[in-house]
C-alpha cells in the first residue's frame, strides 16, 4: 500500500512538472500580415485609383484580412442553484400466533408471534451560488474572412505587472454589420467566442495547489 502511494504521488509529481504554461508570442495568437500587391498606376487624371484599399468613401471598419478590430469585454455571468431532496420510508411485517388444532401455538405456555417494524430516512442539501465578470478592451486582427462575409478574429494582450504577467486571449466570429463606425465591437456580439484571462509568475503559482494537496484532493482517493 505504501508503495502504491508513493508511485501515485511521482506520477502526479511528474504530471505537473510537465504542465506547459501560456507563454507570449504563442504562433496561434500571432498577427496575421497582409501581402502587399503592388497596384500598377493608370495615368487617367484622376487623384484616385480603381483597386487602392483607401479613399474619400472607403468604411474605416475592419474587413480584411490583417485589418485590426477592437473588442469591449463586457461579460458577466452569475449562476444560483439549490437543490432538497427527502426520503421517508416505513414498513411493518407481523405474523399472528398460528392456531394449531383449534388452540393458539404456545412455547412454555408463551402463544408464538413475531413482528418487525423498520424505518428509512434520507435528507439531502446542496447550494452553489457563482458569479464572474470581465470588463477591457483587446485589440484583435482579422485573420479569415469567410464565404458568408464573416470575419474570424484572434489576438492576445500581455502585461507584466510586478512579479508577474497579466494576458487575456480572445477568438471568436464576428458580423461585419456589428462593427461600430469606430471599429470595435462589444464581446456579446463575438460568435463562439474563447475569451483566456489569467496570469503567469510568483502570484499565480501561489494560488495553485501543490502536487501533494493536488493528490489528496483528486479522485484517485478512496476517503
Amino acid at each position: 500500500m505504501k508503495q502504491l502511494l508513493l508511485i501515485s504521488m511521482v506520477a502526479l509529481a511528474g504530471c505537473g512538472a510537465t504542465t506547459q504554461k501560456p507563454i507570449p508570442d504563442d504562433p496561434y495568437y500571432a498577427p496575421v500580415l497582409p501581402e502587399m500587391q503592388p497596384n500598377p498606376v493608370i495615368r487617367s487624371g484622376s487623384l484616385f485609383q480603381d483597386g487602392y484599399a483607401q479613399n474619400l468613401y472607403s468604411d474605416i471598419k475592419a474587413h480584411r484580412v490583417g485589418d485590426i478590430i477592437t473588442v469591449e469585454l463586457s461579460e458577466s455571468t452569475s449562476a444560483k442553484k439549490s437543490a432538497k431532496n427527502e426520503i421517508d420510508k416505513e414498513s411493518e411485517v407481523g405474523l399472528q400466533t398460528p392456531i394449531l388444532m383449534g388452540s393458539p401455538l404456545t412455547v412454555n405456555g408463551n402463544e408464538v408471534n413475531a413482528s418487525i417494524a423498520m424505518e428509512n430516512s434520507f435528507s439531502g442539501e446542496s447550494d452553489a451560488d457563482q458569479s464572474n465578470s470581465l470588463n477591457g478592451s483587446i485589440s484583435v486582427h482579422v485573420v479569415q474572412v469567410m464565404a458568408n462575409g464573416n470575419l474570424v478574429v484572434r489576438g492576445e494582450k500581455w502585461m507584466t505587472l510586478n512579479q508577474g504577467d497579466e494576458f487575456i486571449r480572445l477568438s471568436g466570429i464576428i458580423r461585419p454589420e456589428d462593427i461600430s463606425t469606430d471599429n470595435s465591437i462589444p464581446s456579446t456580439r463575438v460568435a463562439n467566442a474563447r475569451i483566456q484571462y489569467a496570469g503567469t509568475g510568483a502570484f499565480a503559482d501561489a494560488q495553485e495547489q501543490g502536487w501533494l494537496s493536488a493528490f489528496f484532493n483528486s479522485p484517485l482517493m478512496p476517503f
